[in-house]
């Protein structure tokens, strides 16, 4: 019997003889295991001649089913009740067991797809709605490292010391109420929204003492990190310029 195998991705040796038994439409609990192991061979054979590897569980399976080829030739072994043993009965037994599984594995990949069809209920927990994508840094500091921004926010700091008068500095400080830094983050939120471009000193100078320009810088810093500006310097020792992040990007 001349029989045309195909070289099928089969996931183990049970799924080939399912296979097989099911194609030539044979009983699984009488299975003549002279034809089934001839095709198995062939198949064998076929994956040697495409030069496609074999898995050494094909290979026990091949010699499982000589085994049982010669046991079926030889007369039958008798079990203590004195009933004669089929040398097949462990072989059919691990068929049927797969089969099931089988069957219930694709029941189930069934049952998914036809669950992602359905409706379902759009309440989405509380976690995974306050989930936000994390901010990728590099993209909104496009060529500015922290070195850059460190020189800025020390320049302005000696530009701050400078200006102090030295006469009026004997007469000590009026204490200030300082500014909290989410007070200063909005502030510079509703001013970067109203200026297309802003440059980084300017914003830093506007600043009156050196506290307030230490809670500025800090506040631009934590702007950048969650992802509401984006600072730019086109070229080295260039102005650092601060602008909006576009709401499309945001979302």
């Amino acid at each position: 019997m001349e029989l045309n195998v195909h070289l099928d991705a089969f996931e183990g040796p049970l799924d080939l003889l399912l296979h097989l038994i099911d194609k030539n439409k044979i009983n699984i609990y009488d299975i003549p295991i002279s034809e089934i192991t001839d095709q198995y061979m062939e198949y064998l054979k076929d994956a040697e001649r495409y030069n496609l590897e074999i898995a050494s569980e094909f290979l026990v399976m091949a010699s499982t089913l000589l085994d049982i080829k010669s046991r079926m030739l030889l007369p039958r072994e008798e079990n203590e009740e004195g009933e004669e043993i089929d040398p097949r009965e462990e072989l059919v037994q691990k068929l049927v067991e797969y089969r099931m599984v089988r069957t219930l594995s694709n029941e189930l990949s069934l049952m998914q797809e036809k669950q992602a069809c359905c409706y379902r209920d759009p309440s989405i927990p509380d976690e995974v709605k306050q989930y936000e994508e994390p901010v990728d840094l590099d993209e909104l500091m496009e060529g500015i490292t922290l070195e850059h921004l460190q020189k800025i926010f020390e320049g302005v700091l000696r530009r701050k010391e400078s200006r102090r008068d030295p006469i009026r500095a004997r007469f000590g400080d009026i204490p200030k109420e300082e500014v909290p830094l989410e007070k200063k983050m909005l502030e510079l939120r509703q001013f970067i929204s109203c200026h297309t471009k802003c440059m980084m000193r300017e914003m830093l100078d506007r600043s009156s003492t050196k506290m307030d320009v230490i809670v500025t810088f800090l506040s631009i810093l934590e702007l950048i990190k969650d992802g509401t500006i984006i600072v730019r310097q086109e070229k080295t020792f260039d102005d650092i310029y601060i602008e909006e992040r576009s709401k499309e990007a945001t979302s």
